[in-house]
């Protein structure tokens, strides 16, 4: 049985799940393929876009950023653990080398923690990512004592041996290998009249998704939706108030992008997941910027290259009376279109290597 290991960075859900609805849409294609998925990202996210059988096997291999929320960094903290990895770093590649030849690993697939290409490197495994930053790139803007650790973290991820580039990309210029990719992500599982009925939406009023990824964030202003008596909002808070146009959505698997038919707008931040999402539906976007994490920037600029879109401050979002969302949407800077499928190209390179019948 050809096995893929996959490698997913342990920060916030994004990552997770972008790569579980590459690995979703692999299982359908090829389920004689075994799925090995490297991560501490819970197993129930994992199983709410892989249907199939996979192994569970909670590994960390980087960092990524320690937020306080959604918006909010801490850059000490972030260090701090980065440090305690690197302690540990030899014994994990030697305990994960043993773990992919006892388990016949033929291909690894990061997204996108460094430490996986020296892994693959000693198990003498191909080593391919998916992504549209490296921690490099995160960390290099922080200047002063995080350089020496985005130098090193460059020079790791030149020993990956393909990277397919996701859009709203750095350049990623520590890769030595790049083939440039559409849009991952999952496609709802409801129709909209399905939808509607299960949570008695009307079909005729304003709608908007709120989503904040798996770090919310604190104190959403609740008290601005009585402002907007005839709107629907939509969100996944277990904690939001009970608010006569609120409609908690949470349960049966759902996920944004399946709320994502109903809404006529999503207020998000800066997330590759949902901005994918949301452009893959159709579904216009008001985002909110994000200080201190370089990413939000080429996310920011996709959005504005490519979806119906306003851009919000945090001040805006928290503080004003919520008066952007009678705002007209900017119409998209750029006329031409983002390839939609990217899931497709990884998934035919993957099935290629591993000789698999599709």
């Amino acid at each position: 049985m050809p096995t893929l290991y996959t490698a997913i960075t342990n920060h916030g859900f994004g990552h997770a799940t972008r790569t579980a609805a590459v690995l979703a849409e692999l299982q359908q294609r090829s389920p004689d393929i075994k799925l090995i998925i490297a991560t501490t990202a819970p197993r129930w996210l994992l199983e709410e876009y892989i249907e199939g059988d996979f192994i569970y096997h909670p590994r960390v291999f980087d960092v990524g950023v320690i937020q306080i929320d959604s918006l909010q960094v801490d850059r000490e903290a972030t260090l701090n653990v980065w440090q305690q990895i690197y302690n540990k770093q030899a014994d994990l590649i030697e305990a994960e080398v043993k773990f992919l030849q006892e388990n016949q690993v033929d291909l690894i697939l990061g997204d996108i923690p460094p430490m996986v290409a020296e892994i693959a490197k000693a198990a003498k495994i191909p080593c391919w990512m998916a992504g549209n930053f490296g921690w490099d790139f995160i960390y290099r803007d922080w200047g002063g004592k995080f350089i020496e650790l985005a130098d090193r973290l460059s020079e790791t991820y030149s020993h990956c041996d393909r990277l397919f580039r996701l859009p709203f990309a750095e350049s990623m210029g520590g890769f030595s290998n790049i083939e440039d990719v559409g849009l991952t992500g999952a496609k709802p599982r409801h129709s909209a009249e399905y939808l509607r009925e299960k949570f008695n939406l009307d079909s005729d009023r304003p709608t908007a998704l709120l989503t904040f990824g798996g770090l919310n964030l604190q104190s959403i202003p609740y008290q601005n939706l009585e402002k907007f008596p005839d709107w629907q909002f939509v969100t996944f808070d277990r904690d939001a108030p009970d608010l006569p146009n609120l409609t908690k959505a949470n349960g049966d698997r759902l996920r944004p992008v399946d709320l994502m038919v109903v809404c006529d707008r999503i207020v998000t931040k800066p997330g590759y997941g949902t901005l994918a999402e949301a452009l893959r539906v159709g579904i216009p976007v008001i985002c909110l910027t994000r200080e201190g994490f370089l990413e939000a920037e080429t996310l920011i600029a996709g959005v504005k290259n490519y979806a119906k879109h306003l851009i919000i401050s945090p001040q805006e979002f928290y503080e004003s009376d919520w008066s952007f969302l009678n705002i007209e949407f900017q119409a998209p800077d750029l006329a031409n279109q983002l390839d939609m499928h990217g899931e497709a190209t990884i998934n035919q390179a993957i099935c290629d290597y591993l000789g698999v019948l599709q």
